[in-house]
Formats: structure tokens, sequence, C-alpha cells
């Protein structure tokens, strides 16, 4: 199964339109600090969102800004995906729904890893270029506890949030979550223990279950026959760092179940090659983690998959024009 799954459009929650103003923030004079019309539109591209969403913390000095947009978001159930969540038999199930169905709104994945006695959440943003906002990230785990507490009848709650971040409001997110927060990590990641799966849901139906699911499903299947191989392999590289895994061409094309030669000539009919998409996901990679942690370049190069990091030094080098020390420092 590969290709395009969704286009690079994010729709502006109506939730964010209404609570923004009643907390005494204008939508416009975000929308402007992040170069766009003052009319914000109902559809923004990867970048544009991000930019907004960096344009709105500078806008608020309130620190649980996302949280409180988080929270409220999941209580609105804005999304298709969010109000099939709810209906789910069971918090897996509403877990497995939302990271399902995410894709037919905006072009953001969510995997849900099972190791280890846990169940961690994780989102990736296909078509981002710079890190994920702070706000939003805080926005995004906000609506999986809120959805965890309200299907769950208060059963189910994080047991660690993981940001991949300086330390900063520490107090204030253990206080929203409820459990310990660890800064400084390799990805954002918020987690259950993996025994909450299980938990129904108070909030469930199975026949409002039964009536979404297949809508849900027949849209997914028509987005499939207009799809490309170049989102799809992208995050087969970004899956594949993230198991710590080196992201060699055959391993993504064994997750894409196609093989390696396949897959270089599908990319080069989009005018791409796989070693300038690993270089893309890279980049960003590190340009995330040098900003947001305190990693040293040599962990970097290992966690990105590079066999040596004079390697990620060279690469990083032809990227910014500069080392990777530098470039975090002209950052702070």
């Amino acid at each position: 199964m590969f290709g395009r799954m969704t286009r690079d459009t994010i729709p502006m929650s109506p939730q964010v339109r209404e609570r923004l103003p009643a907390l005494g923030i204008s939508i416009e004079k975000v929308a402007v600090r992040a170069g766009l019309a003052p009319s914000l539109r109902d559809e923004l591209t990867t970048d544009e969102y991000f930019a907004f969403w960096r344009a709105l913390a500078r806008e608020s000095d309130r620190p649980d800004l996302g949280l409180a947009i988080g929270a409220q978001a999941s209580i609105g159930a804005s999304s298709i995906s969010s109000v099939a969540a709810l209906q789910a038999p069971t918090f897996g199930d509403a877990l497995r729904t939302v990271a399902r169905y995410k894709r037919l709104c905006c072009p953001e994945v969510v995997d849900i890893e099972v190791t280890g006695g846990e169940a961690r959440v994780r989102c990736h943003w296909l078509f981002a270029r710079e890190e994920v906002p702070p706000l939003l990230v805080d926005g995004l785990f906000a609506s999986f506890a809120s959805l965890a507490k309200r299907g769950s009848g208060g059963q189910v709650a994080p047991i660690r949030v993981e940001l991949a971040r300086r330390s900063r409001h520490a107090q204030l997110l253990r206080a929203h979550f409820g459990c310990p927060i660890v800064f400084g990590a390799t990805a954002d990641r918020i987690v259950f223990a993996e025994r909450t799966l299980a938990v129904p849901f108070i909030t469930s139906s199975a026949e409002a279950f039964a009536q979404i699911v297949p809508r849900l499903e027949a849209e997914l299947v028509a987005r499939r026959r207009n799809r490309t191989l170049v989102d799809d392999a992208r995050l087969a590289i970004a899956r594949t760092i993230s198991a710590g895994m080196r992201p060699s061409i055959d391993e993504v094309a064994r997750r894409l179940r196609i093989s390696a030669r396949t897959l270089q000539r599908r990319l080069g009919e989009a005018d791409t090659t796989f070693q300038a998409e690993l270089d893309d996901v890279r980049r960003v990679s590190a340009r995330r983690l040098l900003a947001q942690t305190e990693l040293q370049p040599t962990d970097i190069a290992f966690l990105l998959g590079f066999e040596e990091p004079n390697s990620f030094a060279r690469a990083f080098r032809t990227w910014e024009r500069t080392t990777p020390l530098r470039w975090r420092a002209a950052r702070t």
C-alpha cells in the first residue's frame, strides 16, 4: 500500500476560531503576524498552519493556550476521526480509529507503537519542513488526553509525555497531564499503559460506529485512486529512523511492500530520488533535534541513521552551509 495520503491542506478547526476570540485573542492579528491574510482561509498548507501556531504563541502570553485549545477541541469533536473515535468500543479502538482516519482531514499520520507494556502515540506531518510548533504539540496531546478521559469516564490517563524540546513550563504540563514530562526526547510522544487499550468507552455506540466507519472507509478507498508514491516513501523513511534502523532503500522498499528497484523507478517518475527524499527527511529531523533538544551532533547522527558522525557533519554543511553546533548557537 503506497501513495499520497492526502493533499497538503489542513482545515482550521471551528473550535480554534471560536475559542481564540473568547480568550481575547484576535485571529486577524495572529494571521497577519503569521504572514497570512487577515481573513484566515478555512484551509491552510502545512507551512501556513505551522506559521499560524508560531504566531499564536507570540501573540498570547498564556503558556497553557495549546492545552486549553486541545482539550476543548476533543470535547467539541470537530473532526470526523474524533467523532468516530468517541463511538469506538474501547480506548484502543478509539486510538486506532483516529490513526486510520486522521489522514482524511489533514496530512498528519498518527503512529501507535505498542511495546514494553506501553502504547506510545506519535504524529508525523508529511509536508513538514520545520519543527512542529510546541503550542501545536501541546494542543494535539491535550486532545488525546481529553479523548481518553472523556471516553473512559476518567479511567484512562497518560503515564508519560515525551517532548522534543528544552524544559519549559514543566509544572504546568505536569499538572495538566497528571504524569511525568520528559524533555529533550528524540520525538514528541504521549504514552499510555498498554492495559488501558482494553478499557471500554462509556461514549461508545455500536450503531453509530457501524454507520460512520463504512463512509470513512469508502472515502479512504476513493482517495487511494489519485495517490503517488513520494509521501509514503517519506513516511516510511521517518518510521524506519524512528525505529532505530538504518534507512536504506531496501528497508524502506520492504516497508512499502515493493522492490527497491521499483521504488527507485517510481520515485524517478515523480522527478525525485530516494537519496533526495532521505536527505530531506533527515534535514528536517536534524533541525528539530538541534533546535529543541540538548543532544550532541554525534548522538543526532546515529539517531538519523548515519554510519558515522563525520557523514552527518558533511551532510549538514551541505544543507545549511554551517556546522550543526553553529546552527544551534544561531538559534538560541
